[in-house]
């Protein structure tokens, strides 16, 4: 188990992991924070995903199979007070385990050469916690790899890596293509580029009948308050609408998200 407690928020190891919480220094050295046991045990699946293990004496107790396995994985354990941890910790009420990993995101020529069926890309996405929420929604309708063009937020933040539940660990990520080279990219791949945005003149219910979603898909997912810009709806293959049936002027992203990826999935399960 973790040796002796840190108490000081000097140490060396403290401070490089504080750093982490700014993009820049995250850029630097290509590492991040997951907090919580379930990010912990999900980058412990991946060979050397994590780098280094900040641990209360309280979480150890608590979850010794964690800490044994970073152990025989040969990731440091460092056994910090609680201080440090509030200090470490982004949220609220820390859960008293702290992650350093190494980045794992993959080039897009690594996350299409499987010939995928189901891609989901966020564009100009702005905000940490919906990108994690579709994360994570993408995860569970089985998309094949997320993307997040160079107009959306950094999936490695705090914010963005809790909402995703793990599911950051799970799938191929992207990071920081530009729109422009991507559609060709995800063409070439046999990706047919679909937009959702409130402006498509095509329902999804219509999109449904026609076997559209039948094909590999590239769904496009666009800003929380305006949705996608011109130069990118000019390009795609369709624009596609979620209609909505009751009174509600609109579905925030992750929600209609959920229903475009769950539609496509459900379509090419039933081809």
């Amino acid at each position: 188990m973790a040796g002796r407690e840190l108490t000081s928020l000097r140490s060396p190891r403290v401070k490089a992991a504080r750093r982490l919480a700014k993009r820049a220094f995250r850029r630097r050295e290509r590492r991040f924070l997951a907090e919580g046991p379930q990010a912990v045990r999900e980058a412990l699946e991946i060979p050397q995903g994590l780098a280094e293990l900040f641990t209360t004496a309280e979480a150890e107790s608590r979850h010794p199979e964690l800490v044994t396995a970073a152990e025989r994985a040969g990731v440091p354990v460092l056994r910090v007070s609680g201080e440090v941890m509030a200090e470490l910790a982004q949220t609220v009420t820390p859960q008293g385990l702290l992650a350093v990993c190494e980045f794992i995101d993959v080039p897009l020529s690594t996350a299409l050469e499987s010939r995928p069926r189901l891609v989901t890309v966020l564009a100009h996405v702005r905000d940490p916690g919906n990108a994690g929420t579709v994360l994570r929604t993408a995860d569970a309708a089985g998309s094949d790899g997320v993307v997040f063009t160079d107009a959306s937020v950094d999936p490695y933040n705090g914010k963005c890596v809790r909402a995703s539940a793990g599911s950051l660990f799970h799938l191929p990520v992207v990071v920081g293509p530009r729109f422009e080279t991507l559609i060709a990219d995800l063409r070439q791949a046999g990706l047919t580029v679909l937009a959702a945005d409130g402006a498509g003149k095509r329902t999804l219910d219509e999109a449904i009948d026609d076997e559209l979603l039948a094909r590999p898909t590239a769904w496009v997912f666009g800003n929380e308050a305006w949705g996608l810009p011109d130069e990118i709806l000019r390009h795609v293959d369709d624009v596609v609408r979620v209609p909505i049936y009751g009174r509600a002027e609109s579905l925030n992203l992750a929600t209609a998200a959920a229903v475009c990826l769950y539609a496509s999935a459900r379509a090419q399960r039933s081809a």
